[in-house]
């Protein structure tokens, strides 16, 4: 009996212990598609976690933006409003943006942009679509917005990159033998609009 009640008061303290974490650790102030942040008056929503989806966001006449308060509905949000850009092809996750059979600076029809391959002998730009690759937790890939470039480093805008992350970050940029090189293992590379 009284093993059975150390496991009963083992299983009480666990189940506090779990909705203390979860309560003031990962607790956040912010509602799903609560404005958060912003880049050139085009709004970054907050979305809670990555796995959540509250349906799709399409512009008045019907263009697709895609699932609400994710990644790629903010580039594609990004480009149309503010780069008066649509794509071709409206669908797609994150990691399809990028077309991997295509050349550094080939047009990428499917996005009506040119892509440049992480590294390239092209530096990034703001403005420029930044796309990430599938990783072993997320096979979706992730987009973004560069906002800012210096000669050692580039500032990404991203909405929905995951619960306790930030919408911005700043990522190592290096050139070696003429061409430059997002430090990042997952960055396919980016897109632009000419």
């Amino acid at each position: 009996m009284k093993k059975f009640k150390l496991l009963l008061f083992l299983v009480l303290l666990a189940l506090i212990g779990y909705w203390a974490i979860v309560e003031f650790v990962f607790h956040t102030p912010f509602e799903i598609g609560q404005p958060i942040d912003s880049l050139n008056n085009v709004y970054v929503y907050y979305n809670g976690s990555v796995k959540n989806v509250t349906g799709r966001n399409l512009t008045k006449e019907g263009y697709n933006l895609g699932l609400k308060f994710q990644c790629v509905e903010f580039v594609k949000r990004y480009y149309y409003e503010y780069l008066n850009h649509k794509m071709p092809d409206s669908y797609g996750h994150a990691k399809d943006f990028f077309n991997e059979k295509l050349n550094d600076g080939e047009h990428n029809k499917k996005r009506n942009l040119y892509q440049y391959s992480n590294p390239s002998k092209i530096k990034p730009e703001v403005n420029d679509l930044i796309v990430f690759g599938a990783t072993l937790f997320n096979k979706y890939g992730h987009v973004a917005i560069i906002s800012q470039v210096t000669e050692n480093k580039i500032e990404i805008v991203q909405q929905n990159p995951g619960k306790f992350k930030n919408t911005r970050k700043c990522l190592s940029l290096k050139k070696i033998k003429e061409k430059w090189e997002i430090v990042d293992p997952d960055v396919l590379g980016w897109l632009r609009k000419k």
